[in-house]
């Protein structure tokens, strides 16, 4: 098979495959996990599920600090995107934090640590079903 019969064949199948691998990262986004499960990689999804979720309890626990859009400090729109990359357990952890964040003491430190962490790990995640649905990486 030569080059062009190589790239004649990635070019035909190219929009639609990148439109579905868009959709698997943006499901991955969303809920942690479920992009690699429409990809049936079945342990990879859980291991994301629960990875990303646990971080999310223990740092919503200690009553981290959940950053918002609204604040003109670029240092806490970025706190915003890792935060927000948890997908919809930014939400979640958004409508249960009740008495705020706590911040004062280390606890509140460190929770706020392993929301960005989650966040930071379920994008890499999202960024790695995307490369999967798009056969660059298994």
């Amino acid at each position: 098979m030569t080059d062009e019969a190589v790239t004649k064949t990635d070019t035909a199948a190219g929009p639609a495959a990148e439109r579905r691998a868009a959709m698997i990262a943006i499901a991955a986004w969303l809920l942690p996990g479920l992009g690699h499960a429409l990809m049936r990689m079945w342990s990879r999804a859980l291991a994301c599920l629960l990875c990303v979720g646990a971080l999310v309890f223990c740092g919503a626990g200690m009553r981290g600090n959940l950053f918002g859009w609204e604040t003109a400090d670029p240092f806490s729109r970025l706190g915003f995107v890792a935060d927000a990359g948890s997908g919809v357990f930014y939400w979640i952890a958004k409508s249960v934090e009740s008495g705020g964040p706590d911040v004062s003491h280390a606890d509140g430190d460190y929770g706020t640590r392993l929301l960005a962490a989650a966040g930071v790990l379920n994008l890499l995640a999202a960024l790695h079903a995307y490369e999967a649905a798009r056969g660059r990486k298994a």
